[in-house]
């Protein structure tokens, strides 16, 4: 029987695609056959969820668990037949999936937090850019033109 103990990232990378949980010692234990195993880095290191369909994309990773001397290497495509390993990874991940919400004509529109907070920085760079076209201050209007 294999049951997880604890499941905490190490860090989390996203991109537009994929959120990438990586784990690290320490941070990753399971009981197997009643004795706890800690995860090592070394084989796979890392979860791949895609961020558009909420699925694990790395099944082939190979995991590595270890208690004393004693390696056990699991696969990523046995991890997530785990309902806690794949309930807590989800649940990790899921601030940064895409979200669909429905338009006020029924059509579907994805909400991208990152696409969000970029277009709001432009449009307020813009906003500080008319501000200093009216207080004709080139200086400022320079550094501003440059981060556009």
């Amino acid at each position: 029987m294999v049951t997880i103990k604890l499941l905490k990232p190490y860090y989390i990378k996203t991109s537009d695609e994929m959120v990438r949980v990586i784990l690290a010692y320490k941070y990753f234990t399971m009981v197997i056959n009643k004795e706890v195993y800690q995860f090592v880095p070394l084989d796979a290191k890392e979860v791949h969820v895609n961020r558009k369909t909420q699925k694990i994309e790395n099944t082939d990773a190979l995991f590595a668990f270890q208690k004393d001397e004693e390696i056990i290497h699991i696969a990523m495509s046995e991890l997530i037949m785990l309902p806690d390993f794949l309930d807590q990874i989800l649940s990790i991940a899921e601030p940064y999936f895409e979200k669909e919400q429905m338009g006020s004509n029924n059509q579907k529109i994805i909400v991208d937090n990152d696409n969000v907070i970029k277009e709001l920085e432009e449009a307020n760079i813009r906003r500080l850019i008319d501000k200093t076209l009216d207080e004709k201050d080139e200086r400022a209007f320079k550094e501003l033109a440059k981060l556009l």
